[in-house]
């Protein structure tokens, strides 16, 4: 069995489509999402219903992402929001007004039920932005900080790799787990569109949601597959650019 960890979709179906082919995934693999779902390309409801399906047949692990919270809030409280509206959102709500009821009631559940985080029994931490406690995700003040705050990220980046494991300057969150993979901030930013590893930490998003490819990773040997960029999958839309 292998652990597959996919990064952030964004509403781009075909993308996810195209790395499921590509990794040759069966139903004796374990799949984590790192959240977002949605925001960005058209597809974001066929996501979820793709999603929803999946996990019948499939061992699934589904984390929330901070998009999928927004929809979420829009969907079932009818809370908007500006920000998100002009960061993805917009596109999302164009999409739903073709989803009956039925099917937003079956969203609204699955969005609802996300985990915030996976630790699995080799200490390997799947969480989609990062955590703030120095303590570990557990001890998390606020949970909304595990799919918003982006210093975990920011200080993998920052570190001076001189630093070793026991220094007292190395960063005591990133003793806690043996891996932890992210999403939530597109590796795009730093120039790349493969997966990031920064002293233990992978970041799997590599900017699907802009001018990326998606990815999927197999966490126990590090082989990825990619979708094509997504604005080439999407070539009459804009995305999130």
């Amino acid at each position: 069995m292998r652990t597959l960890v996919i990064g952030d979709i964004h509403g781009g179906l075909r993308a996810l489509h195209q790395i499921l082919e590509r990794a040759n995934v069966t139903q004796q693999d374990q799949l984590i999402f790192l959240g977002d779902y949605v925001d960005g390309w058209s597809q974001s409801p066929q996501v979820l219903d793709f999603l929803i399906e999946l996990q019948i047949s499939h061992d699934c692990i589904f984390l929330r992402g901070n998009h999928d919270e927004l929809l979420s809030e829009w969907l079932d409280e009818s809370k908007d929001n500006l920000m998100w509206y002009n960061h993805g959102g917009e596109a999302t709500v164009l999409a739903y007004a073709k989803v009956n009821a039925q099917t937003k009631q079956k969203h609204i559940a699955f969005l609802q039920n996300l985990k915030d985080y996976h630790l699995d029994d080799q200490n390997r931490l799947f969480v989609h932005a990062g955590f703030t406690n120095m303590n570990g995700v557990k001890y998390e003040h606020f949970s909304k900080m595990l799919y918003w705050e982006r210093t975990l990220w920011e200080t993998a980046l920052a570190l001076d790799q001189s630093i070793k494991i026991g220094d007292l300057s190395y960063p005591k969150r990133f003793t806690l787990y043996k891996e932890i993979y992210i999403g939530h901030t597109p590796v795009t930013r730093i120039n790349k569109t493969k997966p990031v590893q920064k002293a233990n930490v992978w970041n799997i998003d590599t900017g699907a949601a802009f001018q990326g490819p998606l990815t999927i990773l197999d966490v126990d040997t590090k082989t990825f597959w990619q979708s094509e960029p997504l604005p080439s999958l999407y070539p009459y839309e804009k995305g999130r650019n």
